[in-house]
């Protein structure tokens, strides 16, 4: 499925996704200064009115150049600088341990990002910070 660079396959926005996913990580990776601030508010309340993501592709470009300037050199992408290790032979699904294959896995509780998780047992879901909302239960099929 090609794309615009913007949008992940399947339909989830991929810069969406991609402050979600800052925003969850608690080291504090999204060190901004005020402006870069100021977008994440305007670009969250925007998207908990109901506004689709697609029209707020200029405000998730100034704050891509606002992380840019900040040092996150991939932006709101989950590009990376060096290539991914080659895997030995067979590696089982995350989640599908005790020979049982997972069932589900978690994804955006509104389907507008193109985020996934694995299901932990031990620990409650994995939270959006956009809508502050749990991830949901998507089945695998």
């Amino acid at each position: 499925m090609e794309t615009d660079g913007r949008r992940a396959p399947r339909g989830g926005h991929a810069r969406l996704g991609g402050l979600c996913l800052r925003l969850t990580d608690a080291s504090g990776s999204l060190l901004l200064g005020e402006r870069g601030l100021r977008l994440v508010e305007f670009i969250t309340s925007e998207l908990r009115t109901g506004r689709d993501p697609d029209e707020l592709n200029d405000a998730f470009d100034e704050l891509e150049e606002e992380l840019l300037a900040a040092g996150h050199s991939a932006g709101l992408g989950s590009y990376r600088t060096t290539p991914t290790p080659p895997t030995p032979g067979f590696q089982p699904l995350p989640g599908a341990g005790h020979r049982y294959p997972a069932l589900h896995v978690l994804a955006c509780p509104r389907g507008h990002c193109g985020r996934v998780e694995a299901p932990d047992d031990d620990s409650p879901p994995p939270g959006c910070r956009i809508f502050d909302q749990p991830l949901r239960p998507v089945p695998l099929r």
